[in-house]
């Protein structure tokens, strides 16, 4: 969709909905483009669940893990204030 500043000030909720409908607004002042409104999100629909997100990634890291498991950053500190005492 093309439309122009003034008609876009006027309009801007239906507009920003539109745009996060995955629809590409242009905004032009004095016929020419001079402004791109479009979605965020992802096109294809699909909203990321954050948690699923991070549970695919943790599984995704083991496996791909080769050997034994290796030290959290906090156990190499310990570590390394324990070597100091």
């Amino acid at each position: 969709m093309i439309t122009n500043l003034r008609e876009a000030k006027s309009n801007l909720s239906q507009l920003v909905q539109r745009a996060a409908d995955g629809e590409e607004i242009v905004i032009t002042v004095r016929g020419q483009p001079m402004a791109r409104l479009m979605s965020v999100a992802p096109k294809s629909g699909h909203v990321v669940d954050r948690q699923e997100w991070a549970d695919e990634l943790s599984a995704a890291a083991e496996g791909a893990r080769v050997g034994p498991r290796k030290a959290t950053t906090q156990q190499v500190w310990d570590n390394l204030r324990e070597d100091r005492m």
